[in-house]
């Protein structure tokens, strides 16, 4: 199985997915839009593709020429069949390479929010395993619309969470995948982050929060990326 992994920057990666990938023995390429702004190869031979999060937001094209060539594989891929699993940013450009829009939130939401499944959701390949309703982990400002002809799959108080686009593209706004390590460092950032700042986020209380959430989440976050490696081989 060959896996391309897109990461936007270091402390934003594969998380506890790529402890996922190693188990099962993918091949995982990775690419850094910011760092190498032409993708690493053509999407032939790829079995799966991985979007993760950044501090970046879709409207910065000015700043980040990449994102619109991030945008441009991502709909090849779509239009390829390849199964796609984005997160965060990555679910912001796949909503957008698949038709919708995406703006900023009403308010942003970081930390532990509730998430509740759709109908749709609660039969989903990836999400019917979790229960109804959910604490996760999330770090956004801004949120996808519905693209034309997918199913929405879960959503929190302020906006649409999760989505499937087709049969094997799925985009998920929450923050399965972080790792530990890395929400760790996010919070301790939480200070230059002006809409962390806006959201009045208490640094001290989400880290104690997490440390006593982290572990269950990413047994939640290794057992989806579980369920979408299985999809991809079957």
């Amino acid at each position: 199985m060959r896996v391309l992994s897109i990461v936007h920057e270091p402390t934003a990666g594969p998380g506890v997915f790529a402890e996922v990938l190693d188990e099962r023995g993918a091949d995982t390429l990775t690419w850094r839009p910011p760092e190498d702004p032409e993708p690493p190869a053509a999407l032939d031979g790829l079995s799966a593709i991985l979007a993760f999060g950044g501090a970046m937001h879709v409207d910065q094209d000015e700043r980040h020429p990449w994102l619109e060539t991030e945008r441009a594989l991502l709909r090849e891929a779509l239009a390829a069949g390849i199964p796609l699993l984005a997160v965060c940013l990555g679910s912001q450009l796949l909503a957008q390479a698949a038709g919708a829009g995406v703006d900023r939130s009403t308010q942003p939401e970081i930390g532990w929010h509730e998430v509740s499944l759709t109908p749709d959701g609660a039969t989903d390949p990836l999400l019917a395993a979790l229960d109804e309703r959910f604490q996760a982990f999330h770090w956004h400002a801004y949120e996808f619309a519905l693209p034309p002809g997918a199913v929405a799959l879960a959503r929190s108080d302020v906006c649409l969470q999760a989505f499937r686009a087709g049969e094997a593209a799925w985009g998920i706004q929450f923050h399965a995948e972080v790792s530990r390590a890395d929400v760790l460092a996010w919070i301790d950032d939480a200070g230059d982050d002006p809409d962390a700042a806006a959201a009045g986020i208490d640094a001290d209380a989400l880290r104690e929060q997490t440390e006593a959430a982290i572990e269950a989440w990413n047994e939640t976050g290794r057992a989806l990326c579980g369920r979408f490696l299985d999809a991809v081989a079957g």
